[in-house]
Parts: structure tokens; sequence; C-alpha cells
């Protein structure tokens, strides 16, 4: 294996895959290092793998809505088959509760209408038709179990909800990364695993490299910092943090795996549940059981990390709030006793405003696909190609901070601008600041 290289990208997880692939595309000849044993063992392994399309902007949609073309064309994307396993998109709609907090879905429903999104707006008697065991009582906003009101309605009747039929998940996370790290390859893309990065190399003013823990130094000109979890400690490395207004950090999460009600085949008529009234959002999985994660409510204590490398992997009470919480809405849900709870422990990699950091930095040469906040799977394709076009900008001199790189995204034919990702932008008032982004 040659030690210089056009690009290193740091991070074998699905972004950094896609980011690797668009740039071995376009004639880069790049390596994927990864500390890990093989691609997508990290935090994407843990992802719930959900491809959903509201927003409450329409560049929000925008942006699911050419995820969304890229998973749906995913064979004729790669243009490489897996003989591993491809993977597949599985449509199964989503369900989002209106509430005061997200206005009723009013900027949701005026953003899916402008980029031309099918949905259909419930009331309760139509949320019952679509999913006969949801419960259509309002319980929030969401409260601790502690609380004493907790699990009484607070209304007769929830607000209502929509429907988007176009919506789903990938049947295989980690699977899919495989996918993508077959067809880089493919392209002329290498992968280094079981391989640590200690040190960011400069020469010159600019980024010269990687130096791995084992002495190993490996010469680019181009680094990319795709490590999720880790990505701060590497913007540490490379000195970078200081020229950040938004910055990233590990955000412990618990996802929770349970039986379905009994009676009701959830894997073929259940759908993706957004439910901001009881504070979590669940999906069908194999086995007619349900997977539960948090949107984070206002009443709940967020659980930052100081290191990625050592943490609290066991469940908490954090698990079983969530299931109950869910429990309000489906009806005869199991809620399984202690020592029989299912799920994984897993981190996002959280930025301060939960909005991606997609940027250079202040180092000439290191770039950043950062601060995912749990919501951009769906998007890791848009963001190879984001990344290359904003990379192939910078490196011919164009100034980014000054005047955002822009592209014409390639299914939607929008214009995407960058600079909405930027390190440098103020915090955003009108995100969820949940995983909602």
């Amino acid at each position: 294996m040659s030690k210089k290289y056009d690009a290193i990208v740091i991070g074998a997880g699905i972004i950094g895959a896609c980011v690797g692939f668009e740039l071995a595309k376009r004639g880069k000849k790049v390596l994927n290092v990864d500390k890990l044993s093989g691609s997508g063992l990290g935090s994407t392994s843990g992802s719930c793998a959900i491809i959903r399309l509201h927003y409450s902007t329409p560049d929000g949609v925008a942006m699911a809505r050419e995820g969304y073309y890229y998973w749906l064309d995913w064979l004729k994307y790669l243009g490489t088959v897996d003989t591993t396993g491809m993977v597949k998109y599985m449509n199964t709609g989503c369900l989002v509760i209106k509430t005061e907090k997200n206005k009723y879905l009013k900027d949701v429903m005026a953003s899916l209408k402008a980029m031309h999104v099918v949905y259909e707006e419930l009331d309760t008697d139509g949320v019952k038709k679509l999913l006969p065991i949801a419960d259509i009582r309002q319980f929030g906003p969401p409260t601790l179990p502690s609380d004493p009101g907790f699990g009484e309605p607070t209304a007769k009747t929830i607000a209502g909800a929509i429907y988007v039929p176009e919506s789903g998940l990938i049947s295989d996370p980690k699977q899919s990364v495989h996918n993508v790290q077959v067809a880089g390859e493919n392209a002329g893309g290498e992968y280094l695993f079981k391989a640590q990065v200690e040190q960011i190399l400069k020469k010159e003013g600019r980024c010269a490299g990687v130096k791995l823990a084992d002495g190993t130094e490996i010469e680019a000109p181009i680094v990319i910092n795709v490590a999720g979890p880790h990505s701060y400690q590497l913007n540490q490395m490379a000195g970078v943090i200081d020229g950040m207004n938004i910055k990233t950090r590990p955000l412990k999460q618990e996802v929770c795996h349970v039986p379905a009600p009994e009676g009701f085949d959830y894997n073929n008529l259940g759908t993706i549940i957004s439910d901001g009234d009881v504070g979590c959002y669940s999906r069908p999985e194999i086995g007619n059981h349900v997977l539960i994660g948090s949107e984070d409510p206002e009443c709940d204590t967020l659980e930052y990390i100081d290191d990625p490398d050592n943490y609290n992997q066991n469940f908490t009470e954090q698990w079983t709030t969530q299931v109950m919480r869910v429990a309000q809405r489906l009806e005869n849900l199991p809620i399984p006793g202690p020592g029989k709870n299912q799920g994984l422990v897993d981190l996002y990699d959280a930025s301060d405003d939960w909005i991606p950091i997609y940027d250079k930095s202040d180092l000439p040469g290191f770039y950043m696909a950062v601060g995912t906040s749990g919501n951009q799977y769906k998007n890791a394709p848009v963001v190879g190609v984001l990344m290359a076009e904003l990379i192939e900008a910078c490196e011919r001199g164009h100034d980014h901070d000054r005047d955002p790189v822009k592209f014409i995204m390639h299914y939607t034919k929008r214009e995407c601008n960058i600079g909405f990702f930027s390190r440098l932008r103020e915090i955003n008032p009108n995100s969820s600041f949940s995983v909602i982004g």
C-alpha cells in the first residue's frame, strides 16, 4: 500500500464511505482510515436507518428528498454489486403527530408541499384507520415517569397528524456501508482498518496527512474528518477548534427493542412514528418488534460523554422511560421487566444546534463532515457529493467562508448552499434541538 494519497478520509461509517466513494469516482487516490476492524462498525451500525422526508424548511426536505432517491436507486448509484449482499430500502410510511411545539406541523406541511412531496393530513379517525392500535389521546408535553401525571391524558385527543407515504428504512445499516466500500474500492479507493490516527500532520501551514498510533505516516494534502463521536478529538489534533463557532460532542443514546402488541402484524401494518407528544420515535423491526428512540424532550437530562472510548454502555432508566412513553401511544405494547430489556447503547456526534457541520476548517486541506446528530444517515450519499464539491472548489482557491460553495443536486435539480452547514454559523434558532434536526 502506497503511503501517499490525494486524500485521506478518517472514518469508515456511512458518510465517510460515501465521501471516499465520491472522491474516488472523481479520480482522487483516496484512503479511508478507521480504528475499527471493518466498515460500518461504529455508530452507523447502531443507526435506526430511517429514511424520512419531513423537515420544517424546504431546504431540509430537499436534501432528504435527494437522499431518498439515492437509496431508491441504490444499485445504479453504486454501479457495483456487493457479493456479500445488497441492502434494500423498505417502505413503511411515516406518521408524524401534531403538537404545539412543532407548530402543529404547519411549517412541515408547507415545506413538503413546496417540494411536491405527497402527504395526507389526518384527524384522529384517520390516525386510527391508518394504525388501529394507536391511542389517539394527548399525553404531552412529555414528562418523566416520576411525575405524578405521567401516563394521564392531558386532552381527549391529539391535534391530528400527517402521514408521508414515501418514508421507510434500510434493511441493514452496517451492510449498507460495506456496499459503498465495495463500490469505492471498485473505483480505485482503498481502506485501512485497525488504524488509529494519533496526529494530523502539517507542512508549510497546511494539512499534510496523518500519523497512526503504530508510527506509520501517511501523506496527503487533503484530510477529511468523518470520525463520528470522535470528531471533536480529531479537530483538537488538527488545532481547528478555536476557529469553529459551532462545535460537536458525543451524546449517549439508548434504543429499545421490544415486542409489538400481541395479535398485530407490526412488520407489515406498522409505520415509522415521529411522536413529539410522547417524546419518542419508533419504527417496525423484524420479528414483529418495535424499535424505539428518544426525540430528546426538554424534561430529559442529556448525557454528554467526555471520552467516546470509555462510557457506560449499559441500559439505564432511560430505556424503560422510552418504552413507557411509546406504550402511551401503542395500545398493549409490552413493557419488559428488569433483565429483559433489549436494544443498544451508542453515541451521537451531536452539534450545538443538532445541525451538521459540512465545511472546511482554518487549517488548509483539513475538512470535516461532523455533528450529524443522529439524523443524517439518510443523507449520506448526498453528503458524499456535497463534500466532493466543497473540496474541489476550495482546493482551486475558492473562498468558501466569504462566498459559500453551491451546487445543483442530481435528482431534485435544486441548488444546495453548503454555507448553511458552516462551522462559523450562529446557532440555528429554528432547529428542534433534537434528533429531528
